[in-house]
């Protein structure tokens, strides 16, 4: 049976739109990407370690649509390779020997259009994470419209929460379909006894930045939301900037006035 807009949305819901999951800046915002290193075994995961600069994502989620133009968005990120400098590669038993994904719920709210007729912006409102590994193959897919996985019970590797994050969607033109996208910036704790997973740098980076796009084919309306299937997205770190000590405010300042006298005695 062929979808329509009016079939997919109710009238009081129509025009919601949101892009699946986490969400940061996207990676096409950054110009160079940081580098880091994971040791899998430092987890007790089957797996050896590697250095990447991006961690490249398959989402499996549901976006729910609410009253008044809010959503929730909730699923699972499965990791499907890494890369490094702008190459793709897929470390030694990655999604084999053992895997990675992460588990997210969401909410937010966005203009309240028709999705497949006019573009739709908006943002999060909240969004928390948690990063598992765990050992042997695994499968994501959904029951109905709800997320699920077979990986096994997992080791809770790092965790975090929303800084801020957009959605927005875009019609495809043909009246019916749309591309939903999002972008976060969150939070990045490492768990308790994890730190030699992260193997570098050390500390190891305390935000997360993360983008997805999909495409018309990952996208499963439903009334009242819509499922996304294997979506693309991406994962990457920072930190936040240090805060200069007082002392070096000090110093900056000291530094400032000497300049200033040196320039006043020139003058005189």
């Amino acid at each position: 049976m062929t979808l329509t807009a009016r079939s997919l949305f109710k009238p009081r819901l129509r025009g919601i739109a949101v892009a699946t999951a986490m969400a940061a800046v996207s990676v096409g915002a950054s110009a160079a990407l940081s580098p880091f290193t994971l040791n899998p075994a430092g987890a007790g995961l089957s797996g050896t370690s590697f250095t990447a600069d991006n961690v490249l994502i398959s989402d499996f989620s549901t976006v729910t649509f609410g009253a008044g133009g809010t959503f929730t968005d909730s699923g699972y990120l499965s990791v499907s390779a890494f890369q490094l400098g702008g190459i793709t590669s897929t470390p030694a038993g990655l999604n084999s020997s053992y895997g990675l994904y992460i588990k997210f719920d969401g909410a937010g709210t966005q203009t309240a259009v028709n999705p497949a007729l006019t573009p739709a912006f908006g943002s999060f409102s909240s969004l928390t994470y948690t990063l598992y590994g765990y050992n042997g193959p695994a499968s994501f897919g959904f029951s109905g419209n709800t997320p699920t996985t077979t990986a096994p019970a997992g080791v809770a590797l790092a965790s975090g929460s929303l800084n801020y994050g957009s959605v927005s969607s875009v019609p495809t033109g043909d009246g019916t379909t749309f591309t939903p996208s999002a972008n976060a910036n969150l939070s990045f704790n490492v768990a308790a006894g994890q730190n030699a997973f992260f193997a570098a740098p050390s500390p190891f980076f305390n935000l997360a930045l993360t983008a997805f796009t999909n495409t018309t084919s990952e996208v499963e309306a439903f009334d009242g939301g819509f499922r996304i299937r294997q979506g693309g997205g991406s994962f990457n770190f920072t930190s936040t900037p240090a805060v200069p000590e007082p002392q070096t405010y000090a110093m900056l300042l000291g530094g400032l006035a000497a300049v200033g006298f040196v320039a006043r005695r020139r003058r005189t």
